[in-house]
């Protein structure tokens, strides 16, 4: 018979008290770390390198024991390691893309067999990585590795690609970067948070017991942020990408700036990222899973609730309900600090708090916490802190929503609530994030694409999109000068061009004053100065451009900003019919064109008219290119839809190379018309002249007015103005290595996407090549992924 001390399971599901748990001792992990003496050291070409005379880095465990010690490598372990890499790299890309399948195919039958072993030694490390996501994305990648000459020919690798991760990152993220890249057939180096090194250099051991050629994988270790930096200024080094923090991230682009060799980030790390809850929503399974998602589990980003006002009271009472008795979180000694103020913030505002429990007076602990009543414009919703705090806004209709999904600097991802399909779909369509999850939350995939939106990024991890960031399109060479030169950043671009000197003596003949293009219309430069256009061999003046600066860039980004929403929402087929009223114009103009280009340029009359044919082809192609650039479903392995979308970047700084003045300016500004961007184009400073005869054919199409602008002056002035200017997405630039190394310092804040080309390495670029169009439309888009289950 049941007495008053025994409690019957309706009370135990009541209070939802959990049992005793035992502390995980990780026995299998301390074996691993006890064979390598708690000291572990470098892995280099296929083997463990503890070199002698090595400062070292402790690991410690959440109470203050130490794990193991990790060595600092120095100049000489990271010229050995770059080396190694380059070694490994020629062994490892001249294997077929079955033999490279083959290898990671048993790569996964390793990590089935030291799983045990891998995911002890991340849960003694405080490092969220499981053998089943490994095993997922070698399945997935060692596909992509069979097909790469079938679906993805004439890419090549890139060489070694240096994958750098912060310690707050995921280790999903870190291999959502290695296992793609060696997929490809790269050599990788990996250079690891301290946390993360361990995790590493077992995976890195495991790889090589699964028959990868010595150097394919090599691990770095260290505590130097200038690693990186002197890890760079090898000739082998092909390519850097960087996951963590935004922080960390811009000091590395800055680092690096002029080593010659391009980075990417993936800023996954402090993101902040709207839950929103619709009227439409089942509200329990709403608050249940934004509980989960905001205090439940550990993640790397900041959860902001947006609910539907009508279903606000309703939200907020669940919220009440769900979170009696939750647990504190612990915190370190600063980060309480943090949130404390926050909190007082908040509470100065006028935010109401709904808590678990009273928060201690003191110690690290604080309960999860919502803050209702927020601002949107408050500190703590658009950066809020690390630490349990659940921002909650308000919204009365979608349109609202979507304003405050956007409102962040960040674009990383979103998670919407309804049970209306339509109003989810078009919601997720205007969020500005690159991943959306219909009724459900932090849902990763391999085969999901997610492209770091506004500031979460500059390159796409995932996905086959995510592959292209390891391959070389062979229409391209964007080597450029290894070392870099002392540049005084704060007076780059600052001078203008060199003054117009017009003699007394113009006899008959007065050059043309030209006018440069903004906001559908011809007009001269804010500071009323021009350039004098040189004849070839500066034999003469054909005529005088306008002499742009930052006010000029100013008003053709206000005018882009403008018309590119709109431009970017009109259906491919019309924007592939004013890109054929282009083609059109062009025709109609070829001779002027042509005139311009043999005048400009000093080649013959042919050969310029044959530019001028290439050219009308050109924008012929991008036009039937508009409704052939699309996404697609998704193979998830779980039930429901998956979709990727392309969508544009939005405002585009084009700076154009010398050769081929027309061809080059159609072709890049085909590009980011035909996926929905607007483009500012700065023509060649040498040959301007085919660029400002082309405003005439842009006056006589049907393109928006703004859609295109077209500046002259001095390149190093309108490049300071474009890096500078926070609406610029992106910029492709062709120029002086001074100026590569200029926009790679300065293109951190916000972070903009680069393609950068030194012109003083004398290779041309090869304007006809077939792969040109695929290169240049996937770099003018972004990717989102939209997950909707279904069960």
């Amino acid at each position: 018979m049941a007495t008053g001390n025994i409690k019957t399971v309706y009370d135990i599901f009541q209070s939802m008290e959990s049992g005793p748990t035992a502390t995980p001792t990780y026995p299998i992990a301390q074996a691993w770390l006890d064979h390598h003496s708690r000291s572990l050291g470098l892995f280099i070409n296929g083997k463990f390198v503890l070199p002698a005379d090595r400062q070292s880095c402790s690991l410690t465990d959440s109470s203050g024991s130490v794990i193991c010690s990790t060595v600092c490598a120095e100049d000489e372990d990271i010229s050995q390691c770059a080396s190694s890499a380059a070694e490994g790299y020629q062994v490892w890309s001249d294997l077929t893309c079955r033999q490279r399948a083959n290898v990671l195919l048993r790569l996964v039958s390793v990590i089935g067999q030291h799983g045990q072993c891998f995911s002890e030694l991340c849960g003694l490390c405080g490092v969220s990585g499981s053998p089943s996501t490994v095993v997922r994305m070698l399945q997935y990648y060692s596909s992509w590795a069979q097909l790469r000459d079938t679906l993805i020919s004439s890419w090549n690798p890139l060489g070694v690609v240096v994958v750098v991760v912060s310690d707050d990152c995921a280790f999903n993220s870190l291999l959502l970067k290695v296992i793609p890249a060696l997929a490809m057939g790269n050599s990788v180096i990996v250079v690891p948070g301290r946390a993360k090194a361990p995790p590493c250099l077992l995976l890195a051991q495991l790889v090589m017991a699964a028959g990868f050629p010595a150097g394919a994988l090599n691990v770095l270790t260290g505590s130097d942020s200038s690693l990186v930096a002197k890890l760079t200024q090898s000739s082998s080094i092909s390519y850097v990408t960087y996951g963590g923090n935004k922080q960390d991230g811009a000091m590395f682009c800055e680092a690096t700036a002029g080593m010659g060799v391009p980075l990417s980030v993936s800023v996954c790390v402090g993101s902040s990222c709207a839950f929103i809850i619709f009227d439409t929503a089942d509200i329990d399974s709403a608050v249940d899973g934004v509980i989960e998602a905001a205090f439940g589990t550990k993640t790397n980003v900041h959860w902001v609730l947006c609910v539907q006002e009508r279903v606000e009271e309703s939200v907020v009472a669940r919220l009440r309900l769900r979170m009696a008795g939750l647990k504190c979180i612990t915190l370190s000694s600063d980060d309480r600090l943090l949130v404390d103020a926050a909190v007082q913030e908040a509470q100065h505002q006028g935010a109401m708090l709904v808590q678990s429990c009273t928060p201690p007076s003191s110690g690290a602990q604080y309960p999860p916490t919502v803050l209702c009543k927020s601002a949107p414009s408050s500190p703590f919703v658009v950066n809020p802190p690390p630490g349990p705090l659940l921002p909650l806004l308000t919204f009365r209709s979608s349109k609202e929503a979507v304003t405050l999904g956007n409102h962040t600097p960040h674009g990383q991802a979103a998670s919407i609530w309804t049970e209306d399909l339509t109003l989810a779909l078009e919601t997720a369509k205007s969020l500005s994030v690159g991943a959306v999850w219909v009724n459900s939350y932090s849902v990763f995939d391999p085969c999901l694409p997610i492209s770091g939106h506004k500031d979460s990024g500059t390159c796409t991890d995932g996905g086959q999109e995510g592959l292209y960031q390891f391959l070389r399109a062979p229409s391209f060479s964007s080597n450029h000068p290894r070392s870099p030169t002392t540049i005084d950043y704060s007076k780059f671009g600052s001078s203008g061009a060199s003054a117009v000197v017009i003699p007394d003596d113009l006899g008959a003949s007065v050059p043309k004053h030209y006018l440069q293009f903004v906001g559908g219309k011809t007009c001269k430069s804010v500071s009323g100065g021009c350039v004098a256009i040189q004849s070839p061999g500066g034999r003469g003046v054909l005529g005088y451009c306008p002499d742009g600066g930052r006010k000029d860039v100013r008003n053709a980004v206000e005018a882009a900003s403008k018309v590119q929403p709109g431009w970017m929402k009109k259906s491919p087929s019309a924007r592939a019919q004013s890109l054929n009223s282009l083609a059109k114009g062009l025709e109609a103009k070829r001779r002027d064109v042509a005139t311009s280009i043999s005048t400009q340029t000093g080649v013959s009359m042919d050969d310029a008219e044959k530019e001028v044919e290439l050219s009308i082809i050109r924008l012929s192609d991008w036009a039937a290119y508009c409704d052939k650039i699309k996404g697609g479903s998704l193979p998830m392995p779980q039930s429901g839809f998956a979709f990727s979308v392309p969508e544009a970047v939005g405002v585009m700084g084009v700076l154009l190379p010398d050769s081929n003045p027309l061809y080059s300016l159609v072709t890049l500004l085909g590009a980011a018309v035909a996926t929905g961007n607007a483009v500012i184009i700065v023509p060649s400073q040498k040959y301007p002249l085919p660029g400002l005869t082309f405003i005439q054919v842009l006056q006589a199409c049907d393109l928006p007015a703004g859609l295109v602008s077209i500046l002259t002056g001095s390149r190093d002035q309108l490049t300071a103005a474009l890096a500078n200017h926070s609406v610029i997405k992106a910029i492709w630039y062709w120029g002086s290595a001074e100026g590569c190394q200029y926009l790679q310092h300065t293109c951190t804040n916000p972070l903009k996407t680069l393609r950068l080309f030194s012109q003083e390495n004398k290779e041309e670029a090869d304007w006809t090549h077939p792969s040109i169009l695929e290169e240049m439309w996937r770099n003018t888009v972004e990717w989102k992924s939209i997950w909707i289950p279904t069960a």
